[in-house]
């Protein structure tokens, strides 16, 4: 109940009508997995580098299909950023402005299903950029795979501390860790992992 008056709250403050179709009832059984890189972990102040997306059709994830931009910054991006996600000022320079690339990636995902790893940072990135430009938050469902990792776990082993962290999780369930640290090796990655939970036998009333 709290949820539905939420989004009709949401919709009622959309301020453009072409994108009235992220409310709409998803018409596909797809989910589209995310990430983004940012000039820091501030929402309020840092921006998206670069983003990924990917959707993913039962089993299979559509890397054909996937996503991926770049943003032109207007400030320097820190050394210590770099370090992380080895973009450079200089690479971003043919970027897409932060609202041109969030209209393309909001026209990618619709109304589907949004997947991620600590998904609430990338959204709040997004919803930092759409707010005052749409007047709306995403208004799109959403399933954070490190929750639905810790449910599984607490399934086989209750009480036990579980390790969230993203190479943890990876190991655990016996998936590839590319390494790199980029939008679309991580979104790849997050994708695996929603996937892989979603097979288990014992991992049962969260799908």
């Amino acid at each position: 109940m709290f949820e539905r008056l939420k989004q009709h709250w949401n919709r009622n403050r959309l301020k453009d009508p072409r994108f009235a179709f992220l409310f709409d009832i998803a018409s596909d059984d797809e989910v589209v997995c995310f990430d983004c890189e940012t000039t820091g972990l501030n929402p309020r102040k840092d921006r998206i580098v670069s983003l990924s997306a990917m959707k993913i059709r039962g089993n299979e994830i559509l890397t054909s299909e996937a996503l991926s931009l770049t943003f032109a910054q207007e400030q320097t991006i820190s050394e210590e950023s770099i370090k992380i996600h080895w973009i450079r000022n200089e690479d971003t320079k043919a970027g897409l402005s932060q609202q041109e690339g969030i209209e393309a990636f909001l026209h990618f995902i619709g109304s589907r299903p949004l997947v991620g790893y600590y998904l609430e940072f990338d959204v709040a990135m997004v919803n930092q950029i759409i707010k005052p430009w749409l007047g709306i938050t995403l208004p799109n469902s959403q399933i954070e795979v490190s929750s639905r990792y810790y449910d599984y776990k607490e399934e086989i082993i209750p009480k036990k501390i579980i390790d969230l962290s993203f190479e943890a999780i990876l190991k655990d369930l016996e998936l590839p860790n590319l390494g790199q640290h980029d939008a679309f090796s991580d979104a790849f990655m997050t994708s695996l992992i929603y996937i892989k939970l979603k097979s288990l036998e014992n991992y049962q009333g969260l799908y």
